[in-house]
C-alpha cells in the first residue's frame, strides 16, 4: 500500500520524465485582487536565459477581482523567473507585476490595485547606490479541511482545539509537529527552483 506522498512523488516523476520536445512551459503568476495566487501557463520554443526574452501576457481581470467587465483585460509583466521544482526540466516559473489601462483609450498602463512592488521598485530605484537590508518571514497554515462549513487546521481535531502552545514551536515528532513532510517539500523546492531561503521552523500553533 503506498502513501499519499509516494503518489504525488510517482506522479511528479511522471511529470519530469515526458519529452516536451524543445519546448518550454511558462508558468506565469501573479496576485490577484484578493490577495491570492493565480497563475497559467504559456509555451515558450526554446530555454530563457533572461527576463526581457519573456513575452508580456494579458488575462481577464474581471474573474480575479481586479477589473469590470468593461475594461477587463490586465497586463502581466515579467521581473523575475526561477527553475520549476515541479515539471523540472528547462521549464520555467514566471513572476509578474500586473497593470491595468487608466481608461477606455487605452494608452496608459497603471499598476493594479494589488500591484505593490511597482510603487516599492520607484523608492528603490531612487538610490541604486545603497544597499538595504531587510528579511522577511513568511508564515503559512497548511488546511486539512476548508469548505463552505468548516475550515480545519492540520492536526487540529475535528471539534473544539488542539491543546494550549508550548509543545509546537520549532517541535520536533509526529505528536506535534504536523505537516513536517510538507513542509520540508516546500524547503527543498524553494531551494531546488534557486530562491533565497534561509531556513524553516514549525510555529506556535499546529498546522
Amino acid at each position: 500500500m503506498q502513501s499519499s506522498t509516494g503518489n504525488t512523488n510517482n506522479s511528479l516523476n511522471f511529470l519530469r520524465d515526458i519529452d516536451q520536445r524543445g519546448k518550454i512551459i511558462a508558468t506565469y503568476i501573479w496576485i490577484d485582487g484578493s490577495l491570492t495566487l493565480r497563475s497559467k501557463n504559456r509555451t515558450l520554443e526554446k530555454k530563457v536565459t533572461s527576463v526581457s526574452e519573456l513575452p508580456e501576457w494579458n488575462f481577464d481581470g474581471s474573474s480575479c477581482y481586479m477589473a469590470t467587465t468593461e475594461n477587463s483585460e490586465i497586463i502581466i509583466k515579467p521581473v523575475a523567473f526561477y527553475p520549476d521544482p515541479f515539471l523540472g526540466g528547462d521549464n520555467i516559473l514566471v513572476l509578474t507585476e500586473t497593470f491595468t489601462w487608466e481608461d477606455n483609450t487605452y494608452q496608459k498602463l497603471v499598476p493594479a490595485n494589488t500591484n505593490f512592488r511597482a510603487f516599492a521598485k520607484q523608492i528603490f530605484d531612487a538610490k541604486l547606490e545603497e544597499e538595504p537590508w531587510f528579511g522577511i518571514e513568511q508564515e503559512y497554515t497548511v488546511l486539512a479541511e476548508h469548505t463552505r462549513f468548516a475550515t480545519r487546521p492540520f492536526g487540529w481535531p475535528s471539534h473544539g482545539f488542539p491543546g494550549n502552545q508550548g509543545p509546537y514551536y520549532c517541535s520536533v515528532g509526529g505528536n506535534v509537529a504536523f505537516g513536517r513532510a510538507l513542509a520540508d517539500a516546500h524547503y527543498k523546492c524553494c531551494l531546488n527552483a534557486g530562491i533565497k531561503i534561509s531556513g524553516t521552523n514549525a510555529e506556535v500553533m499546529p498546522g
